[in-house]
């Protein structure tokens, strides 16, 4: 079990900091993805091992995706009729993802996000409508789109052996293949994340890495974050969000760069 309190000394200034940080991830990762690339650094900053803050930032992860699952849901933008459809494929294809990252070199992760984010921000590019359905564009079901369960196991197949930048890559495969609009793709995408986030973060209970208090201060922030990230996404245009997603993906593949 991780004692946080040995890890560093939790002062006012880093709750603070770690709350700010929280909502700015949680606003992100409800639009687009890579939140993460803030919430991990600000982690280890403050004086968490590398492997410990990976499992502590899934307590912000998951209270963020179950929050704007809800607020999306209470909008009426979340596709309850094929949830488990879509849940069926990606958790499959995460199981698969995480075997092969247990085996697979290290070396391959970062080529892996690399080769994604670069994808995600060339499609947005050259073929938007693949990721943002023109208006008025009529979303299929999983019984009308059944390659459908291919892209979503891919997309699990990647969230389970890379995990960073899944949201994107969940974001091409709902809207690409089932044609949804950004918000309900994005409503749905939370759900995908909190059912894979529940999987790891059991596993990293069981192994005594999350530190409790710094990861529930954080959870705070993402949930703030998560209800600002619901309203915008509502209010905001079609092309607003497209650009947003796009902004996101270089931040992720600039992040991915400068990891080591």
């Amino acid at each position: 079990m991780v004692d946080s309190g040995a890890l560093f000394q939790l002062s006012p200034l880093f709750a603070i900091t770690l709350v700010v940080v929280g909502i700015v991830a949680g606003v992100i990762n409800t639009l687009a993805g890579g939140g993460s690339n803030l919430t991990l650094p600000a982690l280890m900053i403050m004086g968490l091992p590398a492997d410990v803050a990976n499992a502590t930032n899934r307590l912000g992860v998951l209270m963020q995706s179950v929050t704007a699952a809800k607020d999306f849901d209470r909008n009426g933008q979340l596709a309850r009729h094929d949830l488990f459809g879509i849940l069926k494929p990606t958790l499959l294809g995460s199981l698969v993802g995480a075997v092969v990252a247990a085996f697979a070199p290290s070396e391959w992760l970062k080529p892996a996000l690399l080769i994604a984010m670069t994808s995600m921000a060339l499609i947005i590019l050259i073929r938007p409508s693949v990721v943002a359905p023109p208006l008025g564009t009529k979303a299929m079901s999983m019984d009308e789109a059944p390659h459908a369960r291919l892209t979503l196991f891919l997309a699990g197949i990647y969230g389970g052996f890379v995990q960073a930048g899944v949201g994107f890559i969940l974001i091409a495969a709902l809207a690409g293949s089932l044609r949804y609009d950004l918000v309900k793709t994005n409503a749905i995408k939370m759900v995908c994340t909190a059912a894979l986030t529940v999987a790891a973060l059991a596993v990293f209970i069981w192994q005594g890495l999350v530190a409790w208090v710094p990861g529930l201060i954080l959870a705070v922030g993402t949930v703030i974050g998560a209800k600002i990230g619901v309203r915008i996404a509502i209010k905001a245009s079609t092309k607003g969000l497209k650009w947003f997603l796009f902004l996101m993906t270089v931040f992720a593949s600039f992040a991915a760069l400068l990891k080591g």
